[in-house]
C-alpha cells in the first residue's frame, strides 16, 4: 500500500518547512539521480508523499523510514541523523548474528547505492587507500581525479574498491569489495559520457578532469544479518 501523509501539517501542528530529514532525503535522491516519482516506486509511495517528507517537518511512521531508507542504500539512522555524532563500530555485537556471502547480482546493485568509495592501491611510498567520488558506467566503476594524483599514477595496475554501510543500532551492515585493473579513459566519447553522467563534482574540488575506471574481475560482498 501507498504511503501518504496521515494529517495535514496545519492540522497536526506541525510547522511547514524543510527538516534535516527532508534535507537528507533530497539529497540523497538527487545523488542517486532519482525523481521523487522514481524513489516513490522504489519505496512504494506517492511522489507527492515524497515532496512532503522533503519539504515539511513530517514525523513518518518507522515502517515509512525504513522503506525509504532501504530505497536510498542507507539504514534509518542514516536517514534521520542518528549516527551524526555516534562513533561507528562501538555497539555490542548480537549472539544471533551471521556473516552471509553477496552474489554480483546484489553487489552491484549496493554499488549503485552509493557515491563515495575507498580505493586500495600501490604507491612508491606503501599501500593507500583513498576516498573518491564514482559513478557506475556499464560494468566499469569510474571516477575523475588529476592526471598527477597517485591514483592516475596507479594506472594499469591491480587495485581494490570497497563501499559499505553500518547500522550501529542493530549491530548490521555490508561491505562490498571489487578487484580489477585500473586504466585512464582516454577515448573522448567515452570521456564525454562519464563527464555527461556524472551527477556530483569530486568533494576534494579542484581541477580533476582525468577520468579513470576500474573494471572488476572480481566482485565479493558480505552482509551481517541476524537470526531472529
Amino acid at each position: 500500500m501507498k504511503s501518504t501523509p496521515s494529517t495535514h501539517p496545519q492540522q497536526s501542528g506541525e510547522m511547514s518547512g524543510r527538516t534535516d530529514l527532508g534535507r537528507r532525503l533530497a539529497a540523497r535522491r538527487e545523488a542517486l539521480g532519482l525523481s521523487r516519482e522514481e524513489l516513490g516506486r522504489r519505496c512504494g509511495a506517492d511522489a507527492t508523499y515524497i515532496a512532503y517528507l522533503e519539504e515539511h517537518a513530517a514525523s513518518p511512521a518507522i515502517g515509512t523510514l525504513v522503506r525509504v531508507a532501504d530505497a536510498l542504500g542507507l539504514t534509518v539512522d542514516d536517514l534521520t541523523g542518528a549516527n551524526a555524532l555516534r562513533v561507528a563500530g562501538r555497539s555490542t555485537a548480537r549472539r544471533d548474528s551471521t556473516l552471509v556471502p553477496l552474489d554480483e547480482t546484489e553487489c552491484r546493485r549496493l554499488l549503485n547505492t552509493h557515491g563515495v568509495g575507498r580505493i586500495a592501491i600501490f604507491t612508491p611510498e606503501g599501500p593507500a587507500v583513498l576516498p573518491v567520488n564514482y559513478l557506475i558506467a556499464g560494468p566499469d566503476i569510474a571516477f575523475r581525479t588529476s592526471a598527477e594524483a597517485v591514483t592516475a599514477r596507479a594506472a594499469g595496475t591491480e587495485v581494490a574498491f570497497e563501499i559499505d554501510n553500518i547500522d550501529d543500532v542493530t549491530a548490521t551492515g555490508w561491505s562490498v569489495l571489487a578487484v580489477g585493473e585500473l586504466a585512464a579513459v582516454t577515448d573522448p566519447d567515452e570521456i564525454l559520457h562519464l563527464s555527461s553522467t556524472a551527477r556530483s563534482q569530486p568533494w576534494a574540488g579542484g581541477p580533476r578532469t582525468h577520468w579513470m575506471k576500474l573494471t572488476p574481475a572480481r566482485i565479493t560482498g558480505r552482509r551481517v544479518v541476524h537470526d531472529s
